[in-house]
């Protein structure tokens, strides 16, 4: 574990370091952060900072993409481009823009680039989407921290289902930043 440890330290500097020396990256390692969920809310208040408006009407859409990080060259011009989180439970199909079973003996896929775009005064889809958790690590219990926020829990993602809530819900489908 620690050599793992050491590497994915070893990454985290890398994305820092090229943030600081290149700019604002294009796309986001969500892993890379310690705390996630504060970048969430941070970008959340730069879109209603830039258009003066109650950050508590806010709230994130959620759009996964067809694109690698590699054919992304710059960022969205509302929310942000994220990556790095691996689905558990199922996998994405890209052929139908949608969530399906998994392949068999496959516990973990990568996902796909995601698009988180505030929007004012969202009204949540009530079908067409699997309401999807995201964990930090694959031990899906945290405790509450000092802010009020799990120490493992980052948010709720929703992802295009044609199937129930229910069935994927039965097979514990989540997104985790970290295997």
């Amino acid at each position: 574990p620690l050599a793992s440890w050491a590497v994915d330290l070893e990454q985290r500097l890398t994305f820092v370091n090229t943030w600081i020396e290149q700019g604002h990256p294009a796309v986001y390692w969500i892993s890379g952060f310690f705390f996630p969920q504060a970048f969430l809310t941070g970008t959340l208040q730069n879109y209603a900072r830039k258009n003066q408006i109650a950050i508590d009407s806010v709230q994130y859409g959620f759009k996964v993409l067809d694109k690698t990080e590699d054919e992304i060259a710059e960022k969205p011009e509302t929310g942000c481009y994220i990556r790095g989180l691996f689905l558990e439970g199922a996998r994405w199909d890209k052929s139908s823009g949608e969530l399906t079973e998994s392949r068999p003996k496959e516990l973990f896929v990568t996902f796909p680039l995601m698009w988180f775009t505030p929007e004012e005064n969202r009204e949540k889809p009530t079908e067409g989407i699997y309401d999807c958790p995201v964990y930090k690590t694959l031990v899906r219990a945290g405790t509450l921290s000092t802010t009020g926020h799990s120490t493992n829990f980052v948010l709720w993602v929703e992802i295009p289902s044609s199937l129930s809530q229910r069935h994927w819900i039965k097979r514990a489908v989540a997104l985790f930043c970290a295997l």
